[in-house]
This record gives C-alpha cells, sequence and structure tokens, in this order.
C-alpha cells in the first residue's frame, strides 16, 4: 500500500555539517505520527528539508503518495498535497484568512462553490468563524495562531500535513484543543507527522506511532510507553538504554537562508 509520507536514508547537511543522518520514516495514510526530540535533533530541519527549503545539501529520498518530493519545487509540493504548520506562523496583514484559502483551493482545482462551503462548514467547527476575515495571524494569540494553523490543514486537506512543534509556547487549555484539533484532523486520505519536545500533547490525543529523533537519526519508535519512559527518564535515560553516547556540544550549523526564510522558518539551533 502507498504511505502518505516515505522518507528513506535521508540526509542534509549545512556548510558541512550533518543535522540529518540517514533517517528513514513511513507515515501510512489515517494515521498520526509524533516525532519527540531534544533541542538540536534536526526535528524541524526534517520539516525544512522535505517542504523545500532551499540551501541544503540532501542525500535520500522522499515520496508523496508515491511521487518523488525531490523533484519538485516549493509550489509544486503544495499542490502535490504536502502542508506544512510553522512552529512561528508569520503574520500578514492585509490578506485575509478566507481570500488565502480561496486563492489556494482555487490552484487545487476545487470548484469556488465548494471552497466557499468548505472554508464557512470547517470554521464554525473549528471555532475559526470570527476569523475568516481578519488578517492572517495578525494581532492572534499564540494558541490562536496554532488552531488557525490546523484549520487552514483541515480546509486544504493536504496527503501528508506536517504540524511543527503545535503545542510550542501554549497554556494547558490551547494544547487540550489544539490536541483535539488534531485528532479531528484524521482521515484515510492523510498522513500527520506532528512534532514536539513535550510529552504533555500526547495526553490529548492517541498517536499511531511515537518516533524519538537523537542527533539526525529517528533512534527508536513505539507507543505510548515510550512517551512515559521520556517523561520519567528523560532523553539521557534513553540515551543509556540504546547506548548512544552524547555527542560534545558545539555550535549549530547556521540555517540556510532563501526563498522560504525566516520567518516562518527558524533555525534549529535551541531546538
Amino acid at each position: 500500500m502507498t504511505a502518505a509520507l516515505r522518507v528513506s536514508d535521508l540526509s542534509a547537511r549545512v556548510e558541512g555539517k550533518l543535522i540529518l543522518d540517514r533517517l528513514s520514516l513511513e507515515v501510512p495514510f489515517g494515521e498520526v505520527h509524533a516525532i519527540m526530540g531534544p533541542n538540536g535533533s534536526g526535528k524541524s530541519t526534517l520539516c525544512h528539508v522535505l517542504a523545500g527549503k532551499p540551501g541544503y545539501v540532501v542525500e535520500g529520498s522522499a515520496r508523496l503518495a508515491g511521487a518523488d518530493l525531490f523533484e519538485m519545487g516549493i509550489d509544486e509540493r503544495a499542490r502535490a498535497g504536502l502542508m506544512l504548520s510553522f512552529q512561528y506562523p508569520t503574520e500578514a496583514p492585509g490578506v485575509r484568512l478566507r481570500e488565502l484559502l480561496l486563492e489556494a483551493l482555487d490552484e487545487r482545482g476545487i470548484d469556488p462553490g465548494e471552497a466557499a462551503s468548505r472554508i464557512e462548514g470547517e470554521g464554525r467547527r473549528l471555532g475559526m468563524a470570527p476569523f475568516l476575515d481578519r488578517s492572517l495571524n495578525d494581532d492572534l494569540s499564540g494558541g490562536e495562531k496554532k488552531r488557525s494553523e490546523i484549520f487552514q490543514t483541515v480546509v486544504l486537506r493536504p496527503k501528508a500535513a506536517l504540524l511543527d512543534e503545535i503545542d510550542s509556547g501554549l497554556d494547558i487549555d490551547a494544547v487540550r484543543d489544539a490536541a483535539k484539533a488534531v485528532e479531528e484532523m484524521r482521515s484515510p486520505d492523510i498522513g500527520v507527522v506532528m512534532i514536539t519536545h513535550y510529552s504533555r500533547i500526547l495526553g490529548y490525543l492517541s498517536p499511531d506511532r511515537i518516533h524519538v529523533m537523537i542527533d539526525g537519526r529517528i533512534v527508536d519508535s513505539g507507543g505510548s510507553e515510550l512517551a512515559d519512559e521520556l517523561e520519567s527518564g528523560g532523553y539521557d535515560g534513553l540515551r543509556s538504554r540504546l547506548g548512544i553516547e552524547k555527542r560534545p556540544s558545539d555550535k549549530p550549523a547556521r540555517e540556510p537562508a532563501g526563498v522560504l526564510a525566516d520567518p516562518p522558518f527558524m533555525s534549529d539551533e535551541g531546538r
């Protein structure tokens, strides 16, 4: 069966520094996978490379519903059904959320009537109706911005969604709301990758698989018991169990700038 997202032996370098190291990941349609890892493990870089941020030296392969992602440009990847929900959503004064979604749905060949109906319906369901005619992320709280990112994902219905630290900077109520929205995103037509530092959001949703990323590689995968292990022993405890030595700390390589420059793409430094 074709997976929503299949990554094989993916390596990525910046300024000669290896950030992703032969990473492999498969996310079937209909499943939600969580990726956890300490700061600087390469989680956000994985999203950047898959989305097409320029400046990386990349080896390996990545396929979206069987199609070769690395043969596509940034816009082609989006049209093909890959969506990245940003850790730091950018503000776009003067660009209304409704207009943005109508334009994006038109690019995907969705009938204008169906597009308008989908936006209105999902807006009511996810509590985003009051924000449809406001500028994108302008004067929104952190929780509202994250809810908007999830809302956009639900409306656009990608084949694979990359949720980069959707719980970052949220209070406990907003984390619960974000988790509920991710669960409601489940569908046989989408695979979801949710990146997080912490296990607290996993208390409100049930990912099909949890992966732990350390030093640019997925070093362990499992169920809720893996999150429980991290909660009790931390990443050092996991390193000890797996026999992974901690690398000497050094200054991370500078993230490449380009068409998709910061923000919303941010450096892996400190992550």
